[in-house]
């Protein structure tokens, strides 16, 4: 024994013997001092900031040996409100008054070797102040262990259990120890927070430490003492810092601090008594938020009688926003709101019965009381449903915000369930729908925050499922569906399942649409249970007997996932071996798509779609825009931690040429977290077939029934199914679907009915006329949004930190419109009576929003509020005042309005932060400081360099600021002010219009702390104020009205010429028309811009240029013979006026247009110009004038000339389109005073589009005389190769000048076109925008792919061109003048006509008609074509192959398959000679054959033989003609899908209609762009080969009737093969081609074949009718003969 207490002693003298573990005396009372302090604000010093601080005593005494009293003595609450750290704490006697009588009784605690245990206090003790004492005795929570000096380990305190460190040392000679913790409260297990709102932002796994917004830590110092009854806590200092970075920037950072100091003052020789009043538990440590929603930190609203204040918030609001918003009302709004959550059920009702009656009052409480999200508020409006007290447009908008916005907790789930099962809801469709996708989204907020979701809370939805699945209701499937989706639950998989092709056996009869809802309604069930997920979809993805779109969608279901490289590997395997091209190239580009992203919760599906793409073969990168694709468009900001991504999955479908569904999606990401913000998706099924339904009974037609029997006689052939007429859409906000629409057939057939036929159209337009005329009036203000953002955490002090942002958007319309037709709509009312009538409209419209947001971050209880707010309201106002006066006949449009009398405010934004205190104590009484004080310090770099003498003299006060010489003259009045040390920015800019006594003004002030750190926060703090004015500006006379009159036709020239007139009094009336141009170009200013120009080109010359039209790769054709495009261009040619004296015509025009090539190519150094053109004008004017009214004379003289100008070539181009053409357009701004007309602006259009050189001019200018400023603009088409236009404005339209030329041509042996933009002279404001988008170019080029090259090019010149390398690639240069971009082989989205260029020569007028015909030539290639020559076969899918067609076999060309059955085309080798063929059609009630006779073609009609030449035949029904064109017959019948048939006798050509897209069978193919699917059977299997695929659309003919000796039937393999080791008998799972019975081969072919096998002593053979060899599976292939030419001498004809 004396050996072991030796060791032990031995072991304690190097040891810490000392009892280190806190405690205190149960004998005694220990006396502390304590203070506490919370400040929120910037962390520069010198700026605003506002917290509070509370000191007190603290008395400890002991109960027992673990149990302890606390005791909290005379607390002081101070509150702060100034600039830190210059002013002081002030003392709150209201709060310290307030919050003393919670303090007044004392609480108990447990405490045990340093760890607190159960808090009891008084019974209706607040629950801020239980959380008061935890931080309080948070500071005395303290783990030791003995064994060890530094350590870590998880420690609960206030905030939950945080990853904690401690670090002590021992002072042993003073028995003294220092222990130091520290807590990392980002790095927690049990984090307590609270948050509001945020049900739909989903962290990110990446990086999430790294870019958190809010980030915080806590340090706690302790010094204990060694005393006779343990180890005593002395002093405790805690800081605590978050910090919170809203644009992730490193130093720009908001600060919340709080401190606490607890410090013994003595320690009494007295013993606490127990106390005598009732106790409860109030748990430990942890932070406990009230069941209650707290109050929004932007008002302090007092618990009691809270039905008056709603009744006075009602009665402000109302009342003040009668004529405009008023300034408070979005405040008042949210204040109306908090007031509502605090309101009883009872207390709603009975305001409800004070203004039912008042619509203006139940708008906004309805509004208001929707945004509550309490149980009470639901409950409210259930009441109001159930009463019918609200009408249809009140319920949807009532239920959709008040579900969408609740509150989710066990009170609310029970109320909502019990809503959305009421009848009201339920008789309505679209309310039903509303509800049930609120209520998804209520459970899925209720099932986020608990660990397991109750069954009951899923249960209604999951009965709604059951119910549509039992009775098969379509609509109900989509709604159970939809909101399964919103709620996200794995627990409602199995009822997705029952919907799932792959899970249930009856889920292959449901309709597709429905089945692409079961999959999109488990996205958000991924992110709970993402392996699950994946199981199903993978499976659906890689099951090609599925439909494309189901495959699609599981496709872009299972990338938002987020699967790991193994499972994005077997989707790459899937589509490797996808023979649906479709399904291939949509998991291509969208792998293609991730595999570019950038933001980080993406990097492992980037980087493992990087690998998997090296899998697939790149010509999938390569299909046109028939494929379905994904487009995916992001970026992201490393530096602030903030990106977004759009996706747009694009999905086609076999039976339509563009898109059946468009799913547009747009992600957003910051510091950690991700959200989908929206999600828009349109999908469309059959509505090619609504749209091009005609009413022709294709069944009645004999042909229908031809075609069935045919049909009939092909193996397994069924016609497509009629897919149901649907548009669907749908609207997410947040992962969150609020609504959807489903047009159904019918509702499709009433919208088609009431816009074709004529009575239902008529009736519509009857009614829009009727109510212009009987008027509207109303008025109606509505809160559109209401946003709140809430996140709340527990400070060491125990008072609560909140970061919150709150945003109300209303939005207020008032309009009065007034309208009279004249003459007035009769009874039997027609369309056309509206083009004889002038319609009269009067309008005062008024639509304004108004948004208000405010971001706060600071304490936040029920007594106060301490916090830096920055509030932010935009407020946007278009008053629209006119009288409008529109003559349909006359081609006329007036509309007036008034002038700017007043200042009239059209956007108006305003933002500014504060530190803002409030307290219950002094409602009404806010203090605010701006956090940006008025004598903040400047930036240094802008503060002025102050001699010694001035300084002196001026006593060292701050230099004035008119001492300070400007830097720069800012034309736009940017003012740069320094005064008393702070820097304000200020920007005006003004266009004024002193004709119309207008200006639009846009002004800017802003001051903020950027001059502290140059970070986005410090840009936010501060003041800012931006708005958009209307101003009136002061005019020598006052205006009445502002006019805009557009006049189109022939009558804008006599507007014009009324304009001179009345400006013009001194004219000449001798020769009328002399004067009506001279008056027009005086007008105008014409007459000096061409005289400028003309004088210009004098007095400069021309440096000769070799080139200067193209680019020396870019050549022209040399067989064109425009001389235009040829190399004879020069800089001397003769003039116009020779080349039209000259009698050689051709001569003439050749030089003619040679000219105008170089006047088009904006050269303004030309040779002499000669004025005969114009002369010759006016001469053939002058002979062909003979009106009384110079009006007339006019457009007659206008008439003869253009006739003249279109049939002789000879005629010369004018420089003035006026001289030869009536303007087609003029309009006019004006200013009216006294009804007169002064000032504005007038724009004319000339066009001449009917001319073998189409031109169109434009001209501007100012209708005074006093500037002469001008914008001209001309653009015409040379010829079919070339166009030009330029913009010239300024003075006289010289100052400033822009032209841009295209060209085609060649281009490295490719056809190409060329656009050169040359840019003489610009204004700089131009010049400076130009050059900053100059700066995006290369990085924009690059991230496209192209190319660059740095290169000295014409300063003032960009030229681009495009060569098209093939009908889908093409090469792009882009040349500028400091760089070359290029690009080939770049992919275009649809093949493009690539034809010989066509001569000039040979064009015929107007060229216009090439251009206006690209499109429909686009169009027309779009279109399938099939064609049949000798043995070549090409498809409608363009798929080529060989196959010779046995003789006199029909065979099945091309067919419609739909239900339809319009037209079906055969064809056969005639027995005389392989080559030539031999077709028959049949369609609606005709039969048709065509078949060579003796070289040429016969025709036969319902067997009525036609002529052989010159074939003539018309439909007496359906639309369909057949004629002779050179050696062919070409049928056309497009009611029946065929646009044109081809025949000679050797070649069959037929394209299809559009609309046929998918419905086509035959050997010519479906038409549905699937190539590698194009070898499909009657039966819908896949052929082994040509052969195969061919012999299969073979037309059977009955024994010695028919010409056709083959049949497909099923045979045996002649030998017998080993299969797993047995001796089998195989036997053909698909037909082969064999003579009749009877006959023989003389004529065979091989074909492969699959085979079934039996073992050889099966008694199983090809007689056994029973067999079914067609349905079982192959188990080996090999290659047989078919026969293809048979001998018939015995033929058995009873076969």
């Amino acid at each position: 024994m004396k050996g072991i207490i030796l060791a032990l002693a031995l072991y304690c003298k190097n040891c810490s013997c000392f009892p280190i573990d806190p405690g205190f005396s149960s004998r005694k009372s220990h006396w502390y001092s304590y203070e506490g302090w919370v400040l929120n604000g910037l962390q520069e010093k010198g700026l605003a900031k506002a917290g509070v601080r509370l000191s007190s005593k603290l008395e400890i005494s002991g109960l027992s040996e673990s149990t302890y009293l606390l005791k909290i003595r005379s607390p002081q609450f101070e509150e702060y409100n100034g600039i830190w750290p210059r002013d002081p704490f002030t003392r709150s006697s209201k709060i310290t008054q307030i919050v003393s009588s919670c303090f007044s009784r004392p609480f108990k605690f447990e405490y045990d070797s340093g760890r607190i245990g159960n808090i009891y206090g008084p019974e209706d003790c607040p629950n801020m102040c239980i959380n008061i004492v935890r931080g309080i005795l948070n500071m005395i929570q303290i783990t030791i262990k003995k064994s060890q000096n530094v350590y870590e380990l998880q420690e609960a305190g206030i905030g939950g259990v945080c990853h904690t460190r401690y670090v002590i040392q021992e002072d042993r000679k003073n028995g003294r120890v220092s222990v130091t913790k520290t807590v990392d409260q980002n790095n927690c297990q049990e984090k307590v927070t609270k948050s509001v709102g945020m049900a739909y932002i989903y962290p990110c796994p990446v990086h999430m430490m790294k870019a958190r917004l809010i980030k915080g830590t806590a340090a706690f110092s302790y010094k204990l003492k060694q005393s006779e009854s343990g180890t005593l806590i002395t002093e405790v200092v805690s800081q605590q810092v978050y910090q919170i970075s809203p644009f992730s920037e490193p130093t720009g950072v908001a600060v919340m601090e709080a401190r606490q100091q607890l410090t013994l003052l003595e320690v009494r020789s007295e013993r606490g008594g127990t106390p005598d009043i009732s106790m409860q538990s109030y748990g430990g440590l942890r932070y406990d938020f009230s069941s209650a929603l707290p109050q929004m930190p932007l008002q302090l609203i007092k618990m009691k009688n809270p039905e008056q204040r709603i009744v006075e918030t009602l009665q402000h609001i109302v009342q003040n926003n009668q004529q405009d918003f008023h300034d408070d009302v979005p405040y008042r709004f949210l204040e109306l709101v908090q007031l509502c959550r605090i309101a009883s059920t009872d207390t709603l009702e009975s305001i409800w019965k004070q203004f039912s009656d008042k619509p203006r009052y139940r708008r906004w409480l309805l509004s208001a009381v929707s945004a509550t999200g309490t149980a009470e508020a639901l409950k409210f409006i259930k009441t109001r449903i159930r009463n019918d007290d609200l009408n249809y447009i009140q319920t949807l908008l009532s239920v959709s915000f008040a579900l969408h916005l609740m509150k989710a907790d066990e009170n609310t789930i029970p109320i909502a369930a019990d809503l959305i099962t009421s009848s009201r809801i339920q008789k309505s469709p679209m309310l039903q729908q509303v509800a049930c996708l609120g209520y998804g989204s209520v459970v899925n907020k209720y099932c986020s925050q608990a660990s397991s979701c109750p069954k009951e809370v899923l249960q209604p939805i999951h009965d709604l499922a059951d119910e549509a699945i039992s009775k098969g209701r379509e609509d109900k499937m989509k709604l159970a569906l939809k909101c399964i989706g919103n709620m996200g639950e794995p627990a409602s998989i199995k009822r997705i399942q029952k919907f799932l092709p792959i899970s249930a056996s009856s889920a292959s009869d449901i309709p597709i649409h429905i089945q692409i809802d079961a999959i999109m309604a488990l996205r958000k069930i991924a992110w709970k249970d993402p392996k699950t997920v994946q199981g199903y979809l993978i499976q659906i993805l890689a099951d090609q007997s599925l439909p494309p779109e189901v495959r699609m969608m599981a496709c872009a279901i299972i990338f938002e996932t987020r699967p790991a490289l193994p499972l994005i590997t077997t989707i790459a395997n899937v589509a490797m071996k996808e023979s649906n091209l479709q399904v291939a190239s949509f998991v291509y580009s969208h792998m293609k798509a991730l595999s570019k992203s950038r933001l980080p919760y993406l990097y492992n599906i980037s980087s493992a779609c990087n690998i998997a793409l090296k899998l697939l073969a790149p010509k999938l990168d390569r299909l046109s825009y028939r494929y379905s694709k994904v487009v995916r468009i992001g970026g992201y900001f490393d530096n602030y931690k903030v990106g977004a991504a759009g996706d747009v999955f694009v999905m086609n479908s076999a039976g339509t040429m563009f898109p059946s569904a468009i799913i547009s999606k747009l992600t957003a990401y910051s510091a950690g977290s991700v959200a989908d913000l929206v999600e828009a998706g349109v999908r469309v099924e059959g509505l090619t077939d609504v749209i091009t339904k005609r009413n022709i009974p294709f069944a009645e037609y004999p042909a229908y029934k031809k075609i069935k029997e045919i049909g009939k006689a092909l193996l397994g052939w069924k016609e497509l199914p009629t897919e149901t007429p649907l548009i669907s859409a749908y609207l997410k906000l947040f992962g969150q679907e609020l609504a959807y629409v489903n047009i159904n057939k019918e509702v499709l057939h009433q919208v088609l009915k009431a816009v074709l036929e004529p009575a239902d159209r008529n009736t519509a337009i009857k009614k829009i006329a009727s109510q212009i005329r009987s008027g509207i009036a109303g008025q109606w203000t509505q809160p559109v949004w209401f946003g709140e953002l809430r996140y709340i955490v527990p400070t060491c002090t125990g008072l609560p930190l909140e970061y919150g942002s709150y945003t109300a958007a209303l939005a207020r319309a008032a309009a009065s419109v007034d309208g009279k037709i004249t003459p007035p709509l009769t009874g039997d009312f027609r369309p056309s009576q509206l083009l004889e009538s002038t319609v009269q409209i009067r309008a005062d419209v008024s639509p304004s929003l108004y948004v208000h947001t405010v971001a706060t971050m600071g304490v936040n209880t029920e007594y106060f509020q301490h916090a830096v707010e920055i509030q932010g309201k935009v407020l946007a106002r278009v008053p629209i005042k006119f009288d409008a006066k529109i003559d349909v006949k006359q081609e006329n449009i007036k509309i007036e309005t008034n002038p700017c009398h007043e200042e009239t405010e059209i956007v108006a934004g305003r933002h500014k932060a504060f530190a803002v205190s409030r307290n219950i104590g002094e409602l009404g009484v806010e203090k605010r400081t701006s956090i940006l004080p008025e004598d903040a310090s400047s930036d240094i770099v802008e503060e002025p360099f102050k001699p010694a003498e001035r300084a002196s003299r001026e006593g060292f006060t701050m230099q004035e600021a008119d001492s300070m010489p400007r830097k720069h003259a800012y034309s736009s009045q940017e003012d740069l002010r320094h005064g008393i040390g702070r820097k304000t920015h200020k920007r005006d800019i003004c266009v004024k219009l002193y004709r119309l006594g207008c200006q639009l003004c846009f002004s800017r002030r802003s001051r903020d702390a950027s001059f502290l750190k140059n970070t986005y926060l410090h840009r936010l703090i501060g003041e800012h104020e931006a708005k958009i004015v209307l101003l009136p500006v002061r005019t020598d006379a006052d205006i009445d009205k502002i006019q805009l009159e557009i006049q189109a036709g022939s009558r804008a020239a006599s507007k014009i010429i009324h304009e001179v007139n009345s400006d013009s009094e001194e004219e000449d009336e001798s020769s009328p028309y002399e004067d009506i141009k001279a008056k027009l170009k005086k007008i105008l200013g014409i007459e000096k811009v061409f005289k400028v120009a003309n004088k210009t080109r004098h007095q400069k010359k021309q440096p000769s240029k070799k080139g200067n039209t193209m680019l020396t790769e870019l050549e022209t054709d040399p067989k064109a013979k425009n001389p235009s495009s040829s190399s004879s261009a020069s800089s001397t040619v003769s003039s116009s006026s020779s080349s039209a004296a000259s009698p050689d015509r051709k001569k003439a025009v050749d030089e003619d247009e040679n000219d105008e090539v170089k006047q088009a190519r904006n050269k303004d150094t030309s040779s002499k110009s000669s004025s005969s053109k114009s002369s010759s004008s006016k001469s053939s004017s002058r002979s062909s004038s003979s009106s009384s009214s110079s009006t007339e004379r006019l457009s007659s003289t206008y008439a003869s000339t253009r006739s003249t100008h279109a049939s002789s070539r000879t005629a010369s181009w004018p420089k003035f389109l006026g001289d030869v053409k009536t303007p087609v357009l003029a309009v006019f701004l004006h200013g009216i005073r006294n009804d007169e007309k002064i000032g504005g602006l007038q724009l004319v259009v000339y066009a001449d589009i009917d001319s073998i050189r189409p031109r169109m001019q434009v001209f501007v200018s100012n209708l005074t005389d006093s500037t002469k400023w001008k914008l001209c603009a001309d653009a015409s088409v040379l010829n079919a190769h070339k166009a030009v236009a330029y913009l010239k404005w300024g003075r006289n339209c010289q100052d400033y000048k822009i032209s841009t030329e295209l060209v085609t041509g060649r281009f490295a042996a490719h056809p190409a076109a060329q656009v050169k933009v040359e840019w003489p002279k610009v204004p700089s404001s131009v010049r400076s925008i130009a050059e900053w988008f100059y700066k995006f170019v290369p990085g924009a080029a690059f991230m496209l792919g192209f190319s660059e090259k740095a290169d000295k090019n014409p300063s003032r010149q960009a030229r681009v061109i495009v060569a098209l390398t093939s009908p889908r690639t093409c090469d792009v240069v882009v040349k500028l003048p400091d760089m070359i971009l290029y690009e080939k082989a770049v992919r275009l989205p649809l093949s493009l006509p690539v034809g010989p260029r066509i001569p000039a020569s040979e064009l015929q007028p107007p060229i216009w008609d090439v251009f206006a015909e690209a499109p429909s030539a686009v169009l027309e290639n779009l279109k399938a074509r099939c064609s049949v020559s000798h043995n070549k076969i090409t498809t409608f899918n363009e798929v080529r192959f060989n196959y010779t067609m046995p003789a006199n076999c029909y065979h099945i060309l091309a067919q419609d398959c739909s239900a339809d059955l319009k037209f079906l085309v055969m064809m056969r080798n005639v027995e005389e000679a392989v080559d030539l063929k031999a077709i028959n059609i049949k369609l609606g009630s005709h039969e048709i054959d065509m078949h060579p006779v003796r070289g040429q073609v016969k025709l036969l009609v319902d067997g009525v033989e036609s002529p052989t030449t010159n074939v003539s035949y018309a439909s007496a029904g359906a639309p369909l003609w057949i004629y002779s064109e050179n050696q062919w017959l070409v049928l056309v019948a497009p009611a029946y899908g065929i646009d044109k048939l081809y025949f000679d006798g050797y070649t069959f050509r037929i394209q299809v209609a559009l609309w046929m897209a998918g419905k086509t069978c035959g050997i010519c193919g479906k038409y549905d762009a699937e190539c590698e699917e194009e070898y499909r059977m009657p039966n819908g299997y896949l052929a082994k080969d040509a052969v195969s695929f061919g012999h299969s659309w073979i037309l059977e003919e009955k024994p010695c009737t028919g010409v056709c000796k083959l049949r497909r039937s099923f045979v045996k393999l002649e030998k017998t093969v080993q299969l797993a080791g047995v001796e089998s008998k195989c036997y053909s799972t698909e037909p082969v081609l064999r003579c009749l019975k009877g006959c023989s081969a003389t004529k065979t072919t091989p074909v492969t074949v699959g085979f079934h096998c039996l073992p050889a002593d099966s008694a199983t053979s090809l007689t056994d009718k029973q067999a079914k060899f067609d349905q079982k599976s192959e188990d080996i292939q090999d290659t047989i003969d078919a026969h293809i030419a048979c001998s018939c001498e015995n033929e058995d004809c009873s076969v």
